[in-house]
């Protein structure tokens, strides 16, 4: 029977678990403006693009007689997923070309390439599973360094120029009417979509990573009001996830992407549940019965960077 101390000091379990805490306070964060811009896909087409970087670095890993095989595969996965990120914004303007057709061109071309690439370098599609789904034995002390640089970027941002991101996510057009700069906002959200999958591979998988970001936050969504208190209240829920389902895959051999995408499907449902049964305000602030105006408004019309 493994115990707390074990999972503390094994090599094996600690740098998963460190990794599971950056994922579920990074993802929210990205995921918070993903669901304003009703970019909700955006993660899984990076996912997909990542796949390919994954390949990429396991050619050149090859190439150079690297060991292991896959010792670029992340760089590799963060560079194509940052390029991905930036391309997906250059396609949406210049030919404007509209979100969904470029997503799928990045779902498409991304599996399609990881695919065909990984046979070039002398492996086969049974090597990218770890990568799509998440695995615990594949994470090494470099991934952890890397994760960590990553989730601090991310929150940097994320955080740091809350107020900026949120103005831009909540009214676009209004936005650039006020001279802000929009097209470097959405790149820098796209980015942020970038680096998270990249940090959440080894852990939640590719595939995955996309549910913890919009999820987390459509739970927080029923059960709080205003954009900060969103935030926060889905990086809880996505921290407890991940470490609930990194957890339950230490004793019970389950893969972890697909446990603790579960476990923040149930955190949904749970927050859909106190939604149904929390009372209604007879007589809400703004005057009138029921709900305040304020509930009825979707988020982004609601949202301060400061509530």
């Amino acid at each position: 029977m493994i115990s707390p101390l074990d999972i503390l000091t094994s090599d094996l379990l600690r740098y998963p678990l460190i990794i599971a805490v950056l994922i579920g306070l990074t993802a929210p964060v990205v995921g918070t403006y993903l669901v304003q811009k009703r970019l909700s896909l955006l993660g899984d087409g990076l996912g997909h693009v990542a796949l390919t970087g994954v390949a990429v670095g396991w050619l050149v890993g090859a190439w150079l007689t690297a060991s292991p095989a896959d010792l670029l595969a992340i760089p590799g996965a963060l560079a194509a997923s940052v390029i991905g990120a930036v391309l997906i914004e250059y396609v949406r303007e210049v030919s404007h070309t509209s979100r969904d057709v470029a997503l799928a061109i990045l779902f498409y071309g991304g599996i399609a390439g990881g695919v065909v690439i990984i046979q070039l370098a002398g492996g086969t599609s049974q090597n990218l599973m770890g990568y799509l789904f998440g695995s615990l034995s594949t994470v090494t002390a470099p991934d952890t360094v890397i994760a960590l640089v990553l989730a601090v970027l991310v929150l940097a941002i994320g955080v740091g120029l809350s107020g900026l991101l949120a103005a831009v996510t909540a009214d676009e057009e209004f936005a650039r009417a006020s001279g802000l700069p929009v097209r470097v906002v959405n790149v820098l959200i796209a980015v942020m979509a970038a680096l998270t999958v990249t940090l959440s591979m080894r852990i939640v998988g590719a595939l995955m990573v996309s549910a913890l970001m919009i999820v987390a936050v459509a739970a927080a969504q029923h059960l709080v009001v205003g954009f900060a208190r969103t935030m926060r209240t889905a990086m809880v829920i996505a921290v407890l996830c991940s470490l609930g389902g990194l957890l339950i895959t230490v004793y019970v051999d389950l893969p972890p992407g697909g446990v603790i995408v579960l476990l923040t499907i149930a955190a949904y449902i749970l927050g859909l549940l106190f939604r149904a049964l929390r009372p209604v305000r007879p007589i809400s602030a703004l005057g009138g019965p029921g709900p305040g105006r304020a509930d009825a408004l979707p988020l982004a019309a609601r949202a301060t960077p400061h509530d």
